[in-house]
């Protein structure tokens, strides 16, 4: 018997691979994030296709400072790169945007350009296109924590808390990709992912394509999702 398609609400991608996507092409590793870039751009597409109401990215984490200077500086010339063009494609076609992590301490051009598409998409309606950017699990339950503290309150529930966090009002994930064949989620949605369906895929992220998001799709289709409860047979 054929397994039910199931259509995530949520999907969220940990992009990992790029790297060594280069390295075995002998290629410089911004290659692979150009190529990474590609791929994101693929999943998106398949993603509204799928009837997907909101995609995730984990594009740049609090701990990738540590990357050499070079490639920082590589990667978010891309960012601008691909706000300019393909973000604002993507307003164009009905998404809306979202980053998700703080911006304060990426350069002026490349804030500028997402605060540009931010604008642009205010009023969208379509799918949620969602890219964390200098984003750390931990970091955001601080930065709501701070929130709260600030606002002087001293007991909160799990509704107050997670109105404070960057996804405030929004599903949390079905289903959290990784790539790589990594099985970690490397301080990404820490506080969203209670309750996520986790799918390790060995692929790199620049190889992802409509086979390896059909076969994610039937993996999650597969999942039974009790929440904690007892599964009931009748």
């Amino acid at each position: 018997m054929l397994n039910e398609i199931k259509i995530p609400r949520h999907i969220a991608f940990i992009m990992d691979g790029n790297g060594r996507w280069a390295k075995k092409r002998l290629l410089p590793r911004k290659a692979g994030h150009r190529e990474g870039v590609v791929a994101l751009r693929r999943m998106v597409d398949e993603c509204e296709k799928a009837g997907v109401e909101m995609v995730s990215f984990y594009a740049f984490s609090t701990e990738n400072w540590t990357r050499p200077q070079d490639e920082i500086d590589a990667l978010f010339k891309m960012v601008k790169e691909f706000a300019d063009k393909y973000l604002d494609e993507y307003v164009k076609r009905g998404f809306r945007i979202m980053f998700m992590g703080d911006l304060s301490k990426l350069p002026k051009e490349t804030v500028d350009a997402l605060k540009r598409i931010l604008e642009k998409a205010k009023d969208n309606k379509g799918m949620i296109v969602n890219i964390a950017l200098n984003y750390g699990g931990r970091d955001e339950i601080l930065h709501a924590v701070n929130i709260l503290l600030d606002a002087g309150l001293r007991n909160v529930d799990m509704q107050t808390l997670s109105d404070c966090m960057y996804t405030a009002g929004l599903p949390d994930p079905d289903v959290i990709v990784r790539s790589s064949g990594e099985k970690r989620l490397s301080n990404f949605m820490l506080w969203q992912a209670a309750y996520a369906e986790l799918v390790f895929v060995d692929d790199l992220w620049p190889d992802f394509d409509e086979k390896i998001f059909a076969n994610i799709i039937d993996e999650y289709s597969r999942r039974d999702r009790r929440y904690g409860n007892i599964r009931r047979i009748n």
